[in-house]
């Protein structure tokens, strides 16, 4: 494996003038083709020409778990208040199909894929599934031509918008999710609402909720419906943890 002097310097698109298309777009040279090949190619070619030995599911494997590795590292990281719920929701909406296939986009992937002819047909460089795994796959085949330090790098460049948009809106706010997780971490028992009043006219109703939990009450809120009402009781709650002086 190459020592760090070696790594090519994900930084810059123009480091050597011997890299195809694709890897002046993601801005790294392979020096095992090989392996850019393998991420590229769908199972469905190996199907249809049995002289074809491989396929980008193994290194698909492979690139979801440095994917992991990596997002979860820098959550971690950059979030240090947060629950592990919270981190969880967060690293899932990151790398849910969705999320990569915006990424495999960006990086015109689907154009460079080498497909059978009935997923061509089917329009398989537009799906969702093959995207997300062929973006995983070449994660693989960068980490297996470097190391985890440049994989690092690679992942954090090309999903940079999507964890700069996190840092500044880290995830919808749930005060009633993480009340439930912090509580169900000390008890099995979950905290219990209540409206505790009713007032105004009905189309202008204000509704104040409590939230209990062991005999004892943990917050209130008030809102215009009681939902609302009962998700500023858990915020108060979360504010005031009442549990941690009993």
């Amino acid at each position: 494996m190459p020592s760090a002097q070696e790594q090519p310097d994900l930084g810059r698109a123009d480091f050597s003038p011997h890299m195809n298309p694709l890897e002046q777009r993601i801005r790294y040279k392979f020096r095992n083709s090989l392996l850019l090949a393998e991420a590229l190619t769908h199972p469905s070619l190996s199907f249809e020409r049995k002289t074809f030995h491989f396929d980008n599911q193994r290194l698909e494997f492979l690139g979801d778990a440095v994917l992991q590795l990596v997002i979860t590292h820098h959550l971690y990281r950059l979030f240090p208040g947060f629950s592990e719920g919270r981190l969880t929701k967060i690293r899932s909406g990151i790398v849910s199909r969705e999320g990569l296939r915006k990424h495999a986009l960006s990086l015109g992937l689907g154009r460079y894929l080498m497909l059978g002819r009935g997923e061509e047909a089917s329009c398989g460089r537009e799906r969702a599934s093959t995207l997300a795994d062929a973006f995983e796959a070449l994660i693989g085949a960068v980490y297996l031509d470097s190391d985890l330090e440049t994989a690092r790098r690679f992942i954090l460049r090309v999903m940079g918008d999507a964890l700069g948009t996190m840092a500044r809106e880290p995830a919808e706010h749930n005060p009633k999710g993480e009340l439930q997780e912090v509580l169900q971490s000390i008890s099995p028992l979950g905290p219990a609402y209540e409206v505790v009043s009713e007032t105004g006219p009905d189309h202008r109703k204000q509704f104040v909720s409590r939230v209990t939990w062991e005999n004892k009450e943990l917050g209130r809120g008030s809102g215009q419906s009681k939902k609302q009402a009962e998700i500023k009781a858990a915020a108060d709650a979360l504010q005031r943890r009442v549990w941690e002086s009993t």
